[in-house]
């Protein structure tokens, strides 16, 4: 059944979505009230901790996912399916994750363990975790460019896209959207792909891992440094065979709809266009809502933006369009911020935007108008 957008114009439910998710990452669960394994990175994470003035819990928790679960659950999305896909093998993580790397990443299962002093954590069963969300990623992957459905969104954690080739970051111990990039690079013969990455914080792992391949054109809008995690200046564009192929565009706090708007038909088409992607990957954070980190964006917002990503995909590759979770903390926006995205991705329509606040003028014009005029 389909839904009729507010303009008319298109339908919710014309397109085919697969969601790929698994409560398997529900396991990933550090507590910080429980004793952790002994290292000099645990002595620094309590003394860190320790020395805040409020009591701090881990930001990346399974209600992130068991919020949107819920919500789209309650809300159903036409077109959308639901699907669950294998765990990543070893081979698969080792084509962006060196083998000392996960060779200790993958020591630590059935561990409570501090990986990095930016809070970076595993839990006992953590290991499972991080294989289903890579897993779910490479088959959100396999499901466009096979033909299964015509956009898939890989609703996964723990995040990934501070995840270096040799080190966990930012609450990521295995880069998501760089191992699903190169599943589709090494086996279904996707030559050139685009990662589109919109979290409020720089995609730092993700452009080390393809810093000098031409053949992944990274773009990437975000909270400009010294917010976590301090890169993504203007000039880091890529190195070697890869220069010219990573593109930043650091934004203020304040940034709003229009802003990520005009990065991403300015900056972003004409990029693609020049590129002509053969797959289109985003790592879609939903923390630059105004209700959450930093970027002040609205739910048109996040819609618009996926539009344009949607049209590119149409435009180069038949529409093979792969989101991949990344972060989003207040589990409102987060959860309202995906079911509006996937009503996008079903084909609804999309608003047009204005300046921050207009909107919400408009509505309250609207509302009070009859209180002091003889409209009836």
């Amino acid at each position: 059944m389909a839904f009729t957008s507010q303009s008319g114009d298109k339908m919710i439910g014309d397109r085919s979505v697969s969601v790929f998710t698994d409560d398997v990452m529900l396991g990933h669960n550090p507590e910080v009230d429980l004793p952790f394994m002994p290292s000099r990175v645990e002595k620094r994470v309590r003394h860190i901790l320790q020395g805040l003035d409020f009591k701090w819990s881990y930001p990346e928790h399974p209600g992130r996912l068991a919020a949107i679960t819920k919500h789209l659950a309650e809300n159903p999305v036409p077109g959308v399916t639901i699907k669950s896909g294998p765990t990543a093998t070893y081979e698969q993580l080792g084509r962006v994750h060196t083998t000392a790397y996960l060779d200790h990443i993958f020591s630590m299962a059935g561990e409570r363990a501090w990986l990095d002093s930016d809070t970076t954590a595993v839990s006992p069963d953590s290991i499972k975790a991080v294989t289903a969300a890579a897993g779910n990623a490479i088959a959100a992957v396999e499901s466009v460019v096979k033909g299964e459905s015509q956009s898939a969104f890989a609703l996964i954690r723990p995040p990934g896209h501070h995840a270096e080739p040799v080190r966990a970051r930012g609450f990521c111990l295995i880069n998501n959207v760089a191992v699903a990039a190169a599943h589709a690079q090494t086996k279904l013969g996707c030559e050139r792909i685009l990662i589109v990455d919109w979290d409020a914080h720089h995609g730092n792992g993700t452009q080390d891992i393809f810093w000098a391949d031409p053949d992944v054109l990274f773009f990437d809008t975000h909270c400009a440094a010294p917010f976590y995690p301090g890169s993504g200046d203007l000039n880091e564009v890529g190195a070697g065979m890869g220069e010219g192929y990573t593109i930043n565009v650091p934004l203020p706090e304040t940034a709003g709809d229009m802003a990520f708007e005009k990065a991403f038909r300015e900056i972003l088409v004409p990029a693609a266009e020049h590129f002509k992607p053969d797959l289109v990957l985003v790592s879609a954070g939903f923390d630059p809502h105004r209700n959450d980190m930093a970027m002040n964006l609205s739910y048109d917002g996040f819609k618009v933006i996926t539009r344009i990503v949607q049209d590119i995909a149409d435009k180069h590759c038949n529409g093979r369009l792969v989101l991949v979770l990344e972060g989003g903390y207040n589990l409102t926006s987060l959860a309202n911020g995906v079911h509006a995205v996937l009503e996008v991705l079903a084909g609804g329509d999309i608003p047009e935007l204005a300046p921050n606040g207009v909107k919400e003028v408009a509505e309250a014009a609207t509302f009070h108008r009859s209180a002091f005029t003889d409209d009836e």
